[in-house]
């Protein structure tokens, strides 16, 4: 006999979910800051998943508690820039983290477990970058079992520490207890990131108990074991060495990042300066994101001063909450609109004080804020067509949104000239807000060819007019004005009427084609590789690892390699 789940109700019907919170409201996480060293403690309540249904034994985890982990990671970003290393450890006695909650998979439709893996990645890719941008260096603790995504974010961090107690190993299980894949990069960071060799990788993620003690370093999964004895004294030990080699500053005072403000109703979200408009009979949704009321200020003290408040840090604040709102709780909304409005005048002018103070270390993290969110856009599962109208503020930081769409509409009009759309670019795309694949949009767009990249760099802070934008291969098409509503309703119904499976894989595809890196093989592998088993009855079906796990029943395989 069988034990049938009852699905985890879809978003439509389900309460949406919110991304917002704070250390106040944790429930699966504790953060403590002493100097140069904080320690993120996982502590995962049973009883306080997201969804009804599962109880979060053996410190797994679901999406709740990925949100609060990214909030805490924002926490110390930019409220404890005296914060060198980061120990990730856990509360529970021999027990690190058992990774997702199974029962959670179990029970969720194939979007939630897409869309709850993607978020994950992001997370886990976030801790790297900041390791790599902003001298932030993270040590994992396992202080126990360590197992599945509990392992996948240790192998996120720069080092591994794994307690010698003849007990606690490192696994990924995946393969043989569920059928599915480490869904959150961990074959990719084995291979790419710690150079496990393939044929040991073979064994390890074929065996479900793992590896312990000295094997787990000789095979090069951990980078230490210490005696329970020694663990708590050698974790310490060593974050201080790596803090030692971080240049975050000692004394500086941290930015308090204040709840987001949102507005919300059934035709969308407000912030201070993002818009969210739904279409839900046009299958399409309206991000309309506004440059700076004001040019200033270019004193850093003036900036610090303005702290969350700040339009670069708040603009992106907003756009990632929208973002994450929209792909979370609106699936069918297949195709996002992105449009500007302001002063191209004042978001250059931010843009030059991004350039100007980017040692600072909150200049650098509002940078590493923006190139995150921007990420974040691009990996989406959605259609991104991007429109530049009259009024629209397509310059600098904002043009990397018209950059990072798969098509850019620009107005081409005869009206009068101050109505006439414009662009600019600054600096700052050449390559402070590089794409997963570590190349700059506008080196992407034109496969690092150097003339169409050195002719956009000579109109660096002009404004560029439709023609002039099309000449130089930075937008799509420029309609006329008796063209331009036609062109894009037809653009518009022909998008949302194809299939959205093929154009999720299409435009991943056509968007990171140029060139591979760790980032692109661990989004690509979850898009096609996890996506396809996620749907396939091995994994999902009645008779399913994933389904049976659990219920005393083994899985029913067919046999049949395709």
């Amino acid at each position: 006999m069988t034990t049938t789940l009852a699905p985890v109700p879809e978003t439509a019907t389900a309460s949406p979910v919110d991304y917002r919170t704070d250390p106040s409201r944790y429930r699966h996480w504790r953060l403590a800051c002493d100097g140069p060293l904080a320690r993120l403690t996982l502590d995962v309540r049973e009883d306080a998943g997201l969804r009804p249904g599962y109880r979060l034994k053996l410190n797994s985890y679901d999406l709740g508690v990925d949100i609060e982990l990214h909030d805490a990671l924002q926490r110390v970003r930019f409220e404890h820039p005296e914060v060198r290393t980061v120990i990730i450890t856990s509360a529970k006695e021999r027990m690190f983290c058992s990774g997702a909650n199974i029962f959670m998979l179990g029970l969720s439709s194939h979007a939630w477990k897409v869309n709850f893996c993607k978020f994950t990645n992001e997370t886990r890719n976030g801790i790297e970058d900041s390791s790599v941008h902003s001298g932030l260096r993270f040590v994992a603790a396992c202080n126990g079992v360590t197992a599945g995504g509990g392992y996948e974010l240790a192998l996120a961090c720069d080092e591994i520490i794994l307690v010698d107690d003849r007990s606690s190993a490192v696994s990924l299980p995946e393969v043989p207890l569920l059928g599915v894949l480490p869904g959150t990069g961990g074959l990719t960071r084995l291979t790419d990131k710690r150079k496990v060799r393939r044929d040991l990788a073979d064994i390890f993620c074929t065996t479900t108990e793992g590896m312990r003690g000295q094997r787990a370093k000789d095979w090069r999964l951990v980078d230490d074991v210490v005696k329970p004895q020694q663990f708590a004294a050698r974790v310490t030990e060593r974050a201080l060495e790596l803090a030692a080699t971080s240049d975050r500053p000692a004394n500086a005072r941290g930015i308090a990042l204040s709840r987001i403000e949102r507005q919300d109703d059934d035709t969308g979200y407000r912030y201070r300066h993002v818009e969210v408009r739904l279409d839900p009979k046009g299958r399409q949704a309206t991000l309309t994101v506004s440059a700076p009321a004001q040019a200033g200020p270019e004193d850093l003290d003036a900036i610090v001063a303005l702290g969350a408040d700040w339009w670069p840090l708040a603009m992106a604040r907003e756009l990632d909450d929208a973002i994450l709102m929209l792909r979370t709780n609106h699936l069918e909304l297949g195709t996002w609109v992105l449009k500007t409005a302001g002063s191209i005048a004042n978001a250059l002018a931010v843009d030059a004080n991004l350039e100007r103070h980017a040692d600072h270390w909150f200049v650098r993290e509002t940078i590493g804020m923006l190139r995150r969110t921007l990420a974040r856009m691009e990996t989406s599962s959605r259609t991104l067509f991007a429109l530049i109208e009259p009024g629209s503020c397509f310059a600098g930081t904002l043009f990397e949104l018209a950059l990072a769409a798969d098509r850019t509409y620009m107005l081409d009009t005869t009206a009068a000239p101050e109505t006439t759309p414009h662009i600019a670019v600054s600096v700052l795309n050449f390559g402070t807000y590089p794409r997963i694949d570590g190349r700059s949009r506008l080196s992407a767009r034109f496969y690092d060819e150097a003339p169409p990249i050195d002719a956009a760099r000579a109109t660096i802070g002009q404004p560029i007019d439709a023609r002039g934008a099309l000449d130089l291969g930075l937008i799509t098409s420029a309609p006329d004005d008796l063209d331009w509503g036609d062109e894009l309703r037809i653009a518009l119904e022909e998008r949302a009427s194809l299939s959205p499976d093929a154009l999720t894989g299409m435009e991943a595809n056509l968007r990171f084609g140029l060139a591979e890196t760790m980032d692109t093989r661990i989004f690509g592998r979850l898009s096609v590789w996890q996506n396809w088993i996620f749907n396939r009855p091995n994994a999902v079906g009645e008779f399913g690892a994933l389904k049976v796990y659990g219920t005393g029943h083994k899985a029913q395989f067919n046999r049949e390699r395709v």
